[in-house]
């Protein structure tokens, strides 16, 4: 057997981060769906990814949804929900022109980033939009007022950043961003553009920040950490990148368990585990069921905060909602 190491001396440890996965804007998201499919029935067309996570778009592929990438590819008549991460008022004036009825779930915090893009426009502002290019909540929140935002794609992007008034500047953020990213972004815009104005408040998402602190805690003490998340969920990749500035000698994204290479256990005594803000615990769960296989079996929790954010589902599946269960009230007193 060779000399007992600690990695086989039983000092094997599994951190696990709270909070992790499913953020309020997601879970409403989700449920927004399979609340439609149940009350109009299949299919319904979800313009973008609802969220991005593979395993949720193959779940609710398989119960009716079908995802689109333009909203012309949705049948005259037929029902489109938007995702998430919200749309440019263009998108609801093609849905308008094909006579789609929508349903809107995007995270109301993404919505509030619009509300202020509209405000600052209206004002006059060139608004300084930090964020990801190409990335759909960063397609949306500019579409709100194109001629007033420019796209600042992290601290390098600053130098070539025009405006017309640098008294009339103004900053705000793609809600999914790791916080100090953000901030260093934002103080190279002050150093440029010292009367640059905030936003009344941090658009980074309470959900994207809980969850980089508890990575924050859990990478320092951690040889290994494994983010559950898909590949173009840009707050899974910050956990990534936030684990292993916080001290963590390696991290890697994983779709699901069976994506984990045992190379990276070399060695390894504690292994950090958390997961993106559109991923299910079920995928977290089969992490942890492969690592104590592995002789993985040790879990500690660690806390970083606490949630209770819901967000209450979109306003055009309450209505409808509401109406059914008015209608059954109605029948049952009838027939009475």
């Amino acid at each position: 057997m060779g000399d007992m190491t600690a990695a086989t001396t039983g000092s094997r440890r599994v951190l696990l981060a709270a909070p992790r996965g499913y953020c309020a804007g997601v879970d409403r998201a989700v449920i927004a769906v399979e609340k439609a499919l149940e009350q109009y029935g299949a299919p319904i067309y979800v313009r973008h990814e609802i969220v991005h996570n593979k395993y949720v778009v193959q779940t609710l592929e398989r119960k009716g949804a079908i995802f689109v990438e333009r909203t012309d590819e949705v049948p005259e008549g037929a029902i489109v929900m938007f995702s998430a991460h919200g749309v440019a008022p263009t998108v609801h004036e093609e849905a308008a022109r094909g006579r789609l009825a929508t349903i809107d779930a995007t995270c109301p915090l993404v919505t509030k980033v619009h509300k202020e893009a509209v405000r600052y426009a209206k004002e006059d502002f060139d608004i300084l939009l930090i964020g990801h290019e190409g990335h759909e909540e960063v397609i949306g929140t500019s579409g709100e007022a194109p001629d007033h935002i420019t796209l600042v794609d992290g601290p390098e992007d600053v130098a070539k950043v025009e405006v017309r008034d640098p008294d009339k500047v103004v900053w705000l953020s793609q809600t999914t961003l790791s916080v100090d990213e953000t901030m260093e972004t934002v103080d190279a815009l002050k150093a440029k553009f010292p009367g640059l104005v905030s936003p009344p408040s941090d658009d980074i998402c309470y959900a994207t920040q809980n969850r980089q602190l508890a990575v924050k805690q859990m990478g320092a003490e951690s040889d290994l950490v494994i983010v559950v998340g898909s590949r173009n969920s840009s707050n899974s990749k910050r956990l990534v990148e936030v684990a292993k500035l916080a001290g963590a000698a390696d991290a890697h994204l994983v779709d699901f368990a069976d994506e984990i290479d045992e190379a990276w256990l070399d060695g390894v005594t504690t292994v950090g585990v958390t997961s993106g803000a559109s991923v299910p615990d079920v995928l977290v769960e089969e992490v942890l069921e492969w690592l104590s296989r592995r002789d993985y079996a040790d879990v500690e929790i660690v806390k970083a905060a606490e949630e209770s954010i819901t967000f209450s589902l979109p306003k055009e599946l309450r209505r409808d909602l509401r109406a059914e269960a008015a209608a059954l009230v109605q029948d049952s007193a009838t027939e009475k």
